[in-house]
């Protein structure tokens, strides 16, 4: 037994097992005549009926019933009966009735739906009624994979009669395709192919629940844009911007790429090389949209461009490469709007959110869809108006300067498609204005705590004893710090007069005057004399201090050194004075003062290393 046969036998069983579900008012209803169209031009199946519906009992009737096979009600997005009123070709249609399910065949495979009627429909009258019906994830990619030069091929199972509880005396079917090459279709009665249409029927005379599976095999490049993921973020601020937020996880959900993947026939055949694929997404965004960014993991995507005027904001992404059959790519599209434009208030006295619900791309099916509105903090009694079902849930965010978090309503829509969810919803709350200030009175008392530490730490002593051993460790080594200080301090009113004590020996192999040398020698005597003594106090502390083992034998070496220095120094001056005075030659002079001379630089480099030593 094939597939056909098993679907036709299921629904004939269906008939008589879901008999009870239709109340006997109900089951004198008939269709005069059904017109189907059924557009397959995209990935989203769109299913239009118009149907002529009379009440051939007695009873009246409030409610009519249709039904859809198990397999298209579990695709649907979205659902819709409007009563159309009057007869002429102008119709004015009422408002449409929200559709409820009731329990289907025991066997799973019919499901049927219920619409309301404003009023009953009396025995013998006739009303005119037009469903709408959206359904994703029924067009079936085959074969499964196709190479990058492939075009796309997709199959589509449907019957050639429309499905319903009710016998039905004329009624037509019409597939838009969105091409006119078509590998298949079945053939049913009266069934024409006229350019991109498969037109079955007229069909007379058709029992209820009656079935005649029919399956179209046509090609399909347009872009199979699936959203597997959205968490769309919408931050309320009233110092006077909304901030979006939307994170995406798109995948292609066509036939999968086969094979390598070559970017030079992409680019250079663009017509023949990956028709199926898609490199561009356009966002539609509020008309005063500003601050916008797309980015990845990676970091910000600069293939976007920006379009905007007083009436709207389009923003064209290319994602980092194109998307084949079963690709993913992740990305974050964010930007900030008025808050003038989307917030209101109402009569009793709560603001309002007026803002669109679904996705910014158009022909894009999101599988599963989560808005969350942050309000601000201090936010009460918030509740929601959405004009279809949407799972509700509530929590917590914390970001800066928050005391007890921002409330989040939180919003899931599965299988939502772009023409029917991104429309306007309404979140209400409660908010006093005084609320606004407490972060600003938060960054205040914070600045002025702040500060109020900063002048504590200055003028309190916080250690937490005196007698402690790191307190007493940190004072001996601020002791010898300040010894070494001194003691350079020392060493260097020295050197000071030796220099002076040079430059005169200088002076007097220039000239040959001696009176000079003797003064600066006499003065640089007193100099050493003086200091001398603050050099063996210093020496007698550096040995009382606890902490100058270390430090101990190089301020020894310098002070011997330095006495050499002094010596060979007050040596030269005599040497000097005296082979002048006696009036010697240049040479005998040089023999004289240079061993003296080489001997003093040497002590003098020597005291200067160890005196750089001592900062170690």
């Amino acid at each position: 037994m094939n597939e056909n046969t098993k679907f036709q036998l299921a629904f004939l069983l269906f008939l008589a097992a879901s008999s009870y579900l239709i109340s006997p008012a109900a089951a004198n209803l008939v269709l005069n005549r059904v017109d189907r169209r059924v557009d397959l031009t995209s990935q989203i199946v769109r299913i239009a009926s118009s149907l002529k519906v009379e009440n051939a009992g007695t009873d009246d009737v409030s409610e009519i019933l249709f039904s859809l096979s198990t397999e298209h009600a579990e695709k649907v997005a979205f659902l819709q009966a409007v009563l159309v009123e009057g007869k002429s070709k102008s119709k004015s249609k009422s408002t449409a009735v929200i559709l409820t399910v009731t329990p289907g065949s025991s066997d799973g495979r019919v499901m049927l739906f219920s619409v309301a009627l404003p009023k009953p429909l009396k025995g013998g009258d006739s009303l005119s009624l037009e469903t709408y019906v959206v359904l994703t994830h029924v067009l079936k990619p085959f074969p499964e994979e196709i190479g990058q030069s492939d075009a796309q091929l997709v199959l589509f199972h449907e019957s050639a009669y429309f499905l319903s509880p009710y016998p039905v005396k004329v009624q037509s079917t019409t597939f838009k395709l969105p091409s006119s090459r078509v590998e298949s279709y079945s053939k049913v009665g009266v069934t024409k192919l006229v350019d991109s249409e498969v037109r079955y029927g007229p069909y007379e005379n058709v029992e209820a629940l009656a079935t005649a599976p029919i399956t179209l095999h046509f090609e399909n490049n347009q872009p199979f844009a699936v959203v597997e993921e959205l968490v769309r973020e919408i931050e309320i601020s009233h110092w006077g911007n909304i901030y979006v937020t939307e994170n995406y996880k798109l995948s292609h959900g066509g036939a999968r790429h086969k094979g390598s993947f070559s970017r030079f026939d992409y680019q250079s055949r663009p017509a023949q090389s990956g028709a199926a694929s898609f490199r561009h997404l356009l966002a539609r965004l509020p008309p005063h949209a500003h601050s916008v960014y797309y980015r990845d993991e990676i970091g910000n995507i600069s293939t976007s461009h920006l379009r905007s005027d007083f009436k709207k904001t389009e923003l064209e992404l290319e994602p980092r490469y194109p998307l084949f059959g079963g690709w993913k790519v992740t990305f974050t599209l964010g930007y900030s709007v008025p808050l003038e434009d989307f917030m209101f208030k109402s009569s009793d006295g709560r603001r309002f959110l007026n803002i669109t619900f679904g996705s910014s791309f158009g022909h894009v099916v999101v599988d599963n869809l989560i808005v969350k509105v942050v309000l601000p903090e201090g936010s009460t009694q918030p509740t929601i108006s959405v004009p279809f079902a949407v799972e509700q849930d509530k929590e917590i965010k914390h970001t800066y300067l928050d005391t007890v978090g921002r409330p989040v309503v939180v919003l899931t829509k599965k299988n939502a498609v772009p023409e029917h969810h991104n429309i306007f919803f309404q979140v209400y709350y409660r908010f006093n204005s005084i609320a606004m200030l407490a972060e600003p009175l938060l960054l205040v008392t914070g600045f002025f705590a702040f500060f109020v530490l900063c002048i504590a730490y200055v003028h309190f002593d916080f250690p937490i004893s005196k007698s402690s051993a790191s307190f007493q460790a940190q004072v001996q080594r601020e002791e010898l710090v300040d010894l070494v200080q001194r003691l350079q301090k020392v060493m260097g009113i020295q050197g000071e007069a030796a220099d002076r004590l040079e430059a005169s020996l200088r002076d007097v192999a220039r000239s040959g005057d001696t009176a000079p040398c003797k003064v600066a020698r006499k003065t640089a005597d007193a100099t050493w004399k003086e200091t001398s003594k603050d050099l063996k106090a210093l020496s007698e502390s550096f040995h009382l201090s606890a902490r100058s083992s270390f430090v101990l034998p190089k301020v020894e070496v310098l002070l011997q050194k330095e006495k050499e220095m002094v010596e060979k120094l007050q040596q030269k001056q005599v040497a000097t004075v005296e082979a002048y005075e006696r009036k010697l030659s240049s040479k005998d002079i040089d023999a004289r003062i240079a061993p003296l001379q080489s001997k003093y630089s040497t002590l003098k480099q020597e005291v200067r290393d160890l005196i750089y030593a001592l900062d170690d």
